[in-house]
């Protein structure tokens, strides 16, 4: 009998030292893997930040012995969304900002500017807000500066409206920036009355006073994106398309993941100007675990809430008036030739049909037919009925952001008139093209919320319930279309599907616990759903409080 005993014993510790030996295993859980076939687990085991199994239980603690067991509580474990479409510097740089969404009115904003004049000790120093959107008000007009002269004639004032495609500037700072009512700009609107400017820029018209904007310091700006970074966590963002930067503000993002501070995952697109292409051109393309940069995000027009996005007739609610390029057809295509000569993804800000039109027609002559080289149209927002087939027939990818939609439903069809909505926002037939379509917020412009941007994309609605039967619904994405949007779709988009976007051996474990089943629950309840944990490789960084 002892010898028996003795011979079990040493079968069980030969048995637990042919285990494999791993960080951390996830139990008890409902896991959507997000992998080709959709599957399901209730477990899966992390090492060294990647993942290294999903099964069940059992059979992963018979193979691995582990330091680290998480019980899940029967909750909803995803991969970590990813933003295929944000602005998250610019998001960063605005919670040092005056906040101005939601305002209902011009007098709202001028009396909040009024209340926040006495908190400034600096009275030289500039004041920057960004938020307004003059379709929220009773009175859709544009506003005008004279209040913002009176109440600040010797301090610069700078408000960007919603979508960052316009912005009223005092004065004194039209002054700083040697803005003249006689001034011109391609792309770009200096607007005036009776010859006077009124403030309002359009466009290209912003960069004169954007250029002069003093930078953050570097002590203010690390710590606006260590915050950002900790809000988009606690929506269970782990990843982030930033379209367009200059290369300073990736070198110290680079500095800033160095160092630790910064750990979000960026997939940033170089601005449009020549320095940047010089940049990529002498340093290569830039690929870490956190960073990566290898394309441009260039802007064929403006947007439709200021009437700049470039339009094949005139807008409904403004005839004789098409809006208009930012830059001319011929740069576009020279800039398409730098890119393609040099293998880099290009993704262009498109809205209207005309600007669309004009950016497929040069993707397709620079790419000539099928490829993978994942140039990308951001928003395509209005789409020509006659030009569906070039996204196909160059595999050029449509990016979209499903909230636009259910934000800019109360006033598009004025923009646009009962036969051009009809293909605008077109989701369902853009995702058709090409089989498949990352998505995003394009916050700051947008919420945050990845749960916005699901609920947007399947139920047509916005976050206040309307409309009541939803928005076109023949272009509602399914549930299952959206959550491979926000992760794999995204992923593929950035060339980056082989590391992230999915839980399969070998990629990141960077992944979201849920209390609710996205896949699942009420449609009335997809907003309320609650991030309850966030890891990104294997480690939490969001740990929600009870």
């Amino acid at each position: 009998m002892r010898i028996i005993f003795y011979t079990l014993v040493l079968c069980l510790v030969f048995s637990c030292n042919r285990k494999e030996q791993a960080d951390l295993l996830v139990y008890n859980a409902t896991i959507y893997t997000l992998d080709s076939t959709f599957s399901k687990a209730d477990a899966m085991v992390v090492e060294n930040g990647k993942i290294v199994a999903t099964g069940h239980k059992d059979v992963l603690q018979n193979r691995y012995n582990t330091i680290q067991q998480l019980d899940a509580a029967g909750k909803f474990i995803y991969p970590g969304f990813i933003d295929a479409h944000a602005h998250f510097v610019g998001y960063a740089k605005g919670l040092t900002e005056l906040n101005l969404t939601e305002t209902k009115s011009w007098e709202e904003i001028v009396k909040k500017l009024d209340t926040h004049k006495s908190s400034i000790a600096d009275t030289t120093s500039w004041i920057i807000g960004r938020g307004w959107d003059q379709n929220d008000w009773p009175d859709k007009a544009f506003p005008n500066n004279e209040k913002l002269n009176t109440l600040f004639p010797n301090q610069p004032v700078y408000l960007v409206r919603i979508d960052g495609h316009a912005a009223i500037a005092n004065n004194k700072a039209l002054e700083l920036a040697f803005i003249k009512p006689e001034d011109k700009i391609t792309g770009g609107e200096y607007v005036t009355n009776k010859g006077k400017l009124t403030g309002l820029l359009i466009d290209n018209a912003l960069n004169k006073v954007v250029d002069i904007i003093p930078d953050l310091k570097e002590d203010i700006l690390k710590a606006a994106l260590v915050k950002a970074q900790q809000n988009c966590f606690a929506q269970g963002l782990t990843s982030i398309h930033d379209c367009g930067l200059d290369f300073k503000e990736v070198e110290r993002i680079e500095q800033f993941q160095k160092l630790g501070d910064l750990r979000m995952r960026l997939y940033i697109l170089l601005s449009d100007a020549p320095k940047n292409y010089q940049y990529l051109t002498k340093r290569g393309t830039i690929k870490t675990d956190y960073l990566s940069v290898r394309g441009f995000k260039l802007y064929a027009d403006g947007a439709l809430g200021s009437r700049g996005a470039c339009l094949l007739h005139d807008y409904t609610d403004k005839p004789g008036w098409k809006g208009f390029l930012l830059s001319t057809a011929n740069h576009f295509d020279s800039m398409a030739a730098v890119i393609a000569r040099n293998k880099w993804q290009m993704c262009t800000h498109a809205i209207g049909d005309s600007g669309i039109r004009t950016m497929l027609k040069i993707y397709a002559k620079h790419l000539m037919q099928k490829n993978d080289l994942r140039w990308r149209i951001e928003h395509a927002q209005v789409v020509d009925k006659d030009d569906f087939h070039f996204f196909e027939a160059y595999s050029i990818i449509p990016s979209v952001q499903p909230t636009h939609a259910t934000s800019d439903m109360y006033w598009a069809d004025d923009r646009l008139g009962q036969e051009r909505i009809q293909v605008a926002y077109a989701y369902q037939q853009l995702l058709q093209q090409n089989n498949w379509l990352p998505l995003g917020t394009d916050f700051p412009v947008e919420d945050i919320s990845p749960f916005k941007t699901f609920y947007a994309a399947v139920v047509r609605k916005d976050a206040k319930g309307d409309p009541a039967d939803g928005f076109q619904k023949e272009n509602a994405l399914t549930r299952e279309q959206v959550l491979r949007g926000m992760t794999i779709w995204a992923a593929k988009a950035a060339f980056e599907e082989k590391e992230k976007g999915s839980l399969e051996r070998g990629k990141f474990a960077d992944f979201i616990i849920l209390d609710k089943d996205l896949m699942n629950v009420a449609e009335k309840d997809l907003l309320n759903i609650k991030v309850l944990k966030t890891y990104l490789g294997g480690e939490p960084v969001f740990i929600r409080k009870q």
